[in-house]
């Protein structure tokens, strides 16, 4: 990839698991009473059709590695578990009173923090509450995050009991020196056989999460992940840039310093090998930094055009309910948005008042959701198009003005009424949707709130 395309087009810019993006959400006039109304909207259209997606947030781990963006607490005392759990469990019965007919499940995920600090019993208690309470679509898929070190054959076959047939690691890098670094110590012997466990217990989908531009990393360092990686050959693959946005994390990412981070130009050139590397062995690029085997679900869908994006990243179908249980979760009904308070103590207080504990969101008007369909069209399928009168917006011509640049680059290519992002501009895809945020045009932020999108 040409270095001065990096360098040109490296600049801070959202990574699109939403539109609006979340610093740009109106919470003038959001409150939880319109953010109910839109969910009741969003479950006539899709739950008896499509289904809904869970999210659940399990936010605590052992100790603080230092790369990481998510909300999290760090504690070693374990009987922090079953409260927690109950308190889930309350919330979503807040939710079902929303319902009309008993909940079609269709996704369900568990990420945090570490979901595997929880007891394989504690994690199974919390899954049967909310399958007592649903009923599951055809071809439902249920995954969790596991750290290696943690993740014993009891987790597995736990949460394999309960339908969990998906399961990600997260490797980030086998370096030494970059492990400490990001206080994140796992040999690949843990990962090795995390993995090799879950495939003898029966998961049909064991991904892997890889990061590059981490501090102290090299092409050499990434190299020698990809290849102790394809070694294992996990199903998918997501292989991302690390985000460093200590402005918004606090001293949970000041365990280095910025000049120990790689430069964009080394960034890139660290993804591009390992693209090259993991293409060697079959490997097809999903969307945005994910990659998967031909016989993954995952790359199914992006052949069928079924691939969609939402909060949790890429997902292999469509719901168009996202509902998100914990500390700091997102819930998401396509057209409203709603977070959820992210200290503990104050979720758990105002679920005694017998309210739902969302602190922020966004309803969307009628522009917000067209445009939010052109981001998803290009995050998901590289294209969109407004010939349907119905996916046009007054600032469109606006949009395509600031994409001519791109477009004389050879990163994309503009026709009558459709833009298509090309081979050589899909590392750029994010500056593209960019084009099309007409809140990042009317606002620009007073301090950094993104990471850089190279």
């Amino acid at each position: 990839m040409s270095t001065s395309l990096v360098n040109k087009y490296n600049i801070v810019g959202p990574r699109y698991t939403s539109y609006p993006t979340v610093p740009y959400w109106d919470d003038s006039t959001f409150s939880t009473q319109k953010w109910k109304a839109s969910l009741r909207c969003s479950l006539k259209e899709s739950n008896a059709k499509e289904g809904i997606s869970i999210y659940i947030h399990l936010p605590f781990c052992e100790s603080l590695c230092t790369f990481c963006g998510c909300n999290k607490r760090i504690t070693k005392q374990h009987a922090v578990e079953l409260s927690y759990i109950k308190a889930v469990i309350k919330e979503w019965y807040l939710y079902l009173e929303l319902f009309d007919e008993k909940p079609l499940l269709k996704e369900l995920h568990l990420g945090g923090g570490t979901p595997t600090f929880f007891s394989p019993e504690n994690l199974k208690y919390l899954i049967s509450e909310i399958l007592n309470t649903s009923q599951l679509a055809l071809g439902y898929e249920f995954s969790f995050e596991g750290h290696p070190n943690n993740t014993t054959r009891e987790h597995l076959q736990a949460l394999y009991d309960v339908g969990f047939r998906r399961v990600s690691f997260g490797v980030q890098d086998y370096n030494e020196t970059v492990q400490k670094a990001i206080h994140r110590i796992q040999p690949y012997k843990n990962v090795k056989k995390a993995t090799e466990i879950a495939r003898e217990i029966g998961y049909t989908s064991v991904g892997h999460d890889i990061i590059f531009g981490l501090p102290f990393q090299t092409l050499a360092h990434v190299k020698e992940t990809i290849l102790k990686t394809k070694a294992l050959l996990p199903d998918r693959l997501a292989f991302y840039s690390y985000a460093h946005v200590p402005w918004i994390k606090g001293n949970g990412q000041r365990g280095f310093q910025d000049k120990d981070l790689p430069s964009a130009s080394l960034k890139r050139a660290q993804y591009e090998m390992g693209k090259q590397l993991l293409a060697e062995v079959g490997y097809e690029e999903i969307g945005m930094d994910h990659f998967a085997l031909k016989t993954d679900v995952l790359y199914q869908s992006m052949e069928s055009g079924k691939l969609h994006r939402n909060f949790m990243g890429y997902t292999a179908s469509k719901t168009q309910t996202m509902i998100g249980l914990g500390v700091s979760s997102i819930s998401d009904a396509w057209y409203g948005f709603a977070q959820n308070i992210k200290d503990i103590k104050s979720y758990y207080e105002i679920l005694k008042t017998n309210n739902l504990p969302v602190f922020r969101g966004h309803i969307l008007n009628a522009e917000d959701l067209i445009i939010r369909q052109h981001i998803l069209n290009l995050m998901c399928r590289f294209k969109t198009s407004w010939s349907k009168n119905s996916l046009y917006f007054k600032q469109l011509p606006d949009a395509l003005i600031q994409l001519k640049e791109m477009e004389r680059d050879g990163l994309i290519a503009i026709h009558a009424n459709s833009v298509i992002v090309t081979a050589k501009g899909k590392p750029f895809v994010r500056n593209v949707c960019m084009a099309f945020d007409v809140f990042l045009k009317r606002k620009q932020p007073n301090a950094q709130l993104f990471s850089m999108t190279v």
